[in-house]
Formats: structure tokens, C-alpha cells, sequence
């Protein structure tokens, strides 16, 4: 991982992504919505286009409010999973019995899906260590497609 500033805010923002050769479109509407303000990330990917929106509640709190067009509001901090997996009964059972195996507490529990049995997103925070095994052991929990592990400061 590369840090670019130690901080980016509104004066330095735009020259951070130009120099790094990012478009940067500031859309404004009248029209209401469900925040005030909202910035979203989209980049092209060999499958396709993704992008990720957040916001800020109250003056200072940073949300993330949507990944890959699904709805979830999570808050970033520290050692967070993020996960995607298919909808089904049973899961989060699963899921939080494999964290309490290895003695990994679960501090926040952020779920979104696209609809009932469908891809949903998930990104909880964590007290402890998730070592690379059993990283791989929630890997092969039945409906997981894909587990990351994020480190936020």
C-alpha cells in the first residue's frame, strides 16, 4: 500500500487526482435526495465498471453508502472483512461461528444485498488478528465468492 498525502481535503483534492491522472466530475442537483452530499468512485475494470459511494454524517463522520450498486452503510475503521456471498439462510450463523473459533470478535456488522437470494456485500470490523488461514477458511464457507481483508487508520 502507497500513502499519496498524510490528509486530502477540498483545496488539495483536485490537484491529488489530476496529478495522479483521475477525471473528477463534480455533479450538483436540486433536486432532493437521501444525502447532502455524496461522492462516488467509478473505475473500468476488466469486468466492467465498478464504483462506490459514501457520505459524510454530521461535520466530520465518513459512511460508506453503497458498493457495486448495492446499499449498505458502514463506517470504516480499522481492521475490517469485506465479503461478498450469495443470500441465503444460515450464513451469518456460520460466519460468526468461524470467527468465535479463532477468537476474533466482530465490532460492527454492515449487510447489503441486491435482493432476497441474491449477491450481497458485507464489511464488518473485527478485534483481532485474521491470519491469512483463516482467511482462507471463510473463503470456503458455503455461498462466499470472495473475502478481503482492509486496514483502515
Amino acid at each position: 500500500m502507497r500513502v499519496y498525502s498524510d490528509t486530502v481535503n477540498m483545496v488539495n483534492a483536485p490537484f491529488l487526482a489530476k496529478e495522479r491522472g483521475l477525471d473528477v466530475r463534480e455533479v450538483r442537483h436540486d433536486r432532493e435526495g437521501d444525502y447532502q452530499t455524496l461522492v462516488r468512485v467509478t473505475v473500468t475494470t476488466e469486468n466492467g465498471e465498478r464504483s462506490v459511494a459514501g457520505t459524510l454524517f454530521g461535520a466530520a463522520s465518513p459512511r460508506l453508502v453503497e458498493l457495486f450498486g448495492i446499499k449498505v452503510e458502514a463506517d470504516l475503521d480499522g481492521t475490517m472483512l469485506y465479503i461478498v456471498n450469495q443470500d441465503a439462510p444460515g450464513f451469518i450463523g456460520r460466519l460468526g461461528s468461524t470467527l468465535g473459533e479463532a477468537n476474533v470478535n466482530v465490532g460492527t456488522f454492515h449487510l447489503g444485498r441486491r435482493n432476497q437470494g441474491g449477491e450481497a456485500v458485507l464489511l464488518l470490523s473485527v478485534d483481532g488478528t485474521v491470519t491469512e488461514p483463516l482467511r482462507w477458511e471463510i473463503c470456503n464457507l458455503t455461498g462466499v465468492k470472495q473475502v478481503k481483508l482492509l486496514r483502515f487508520a
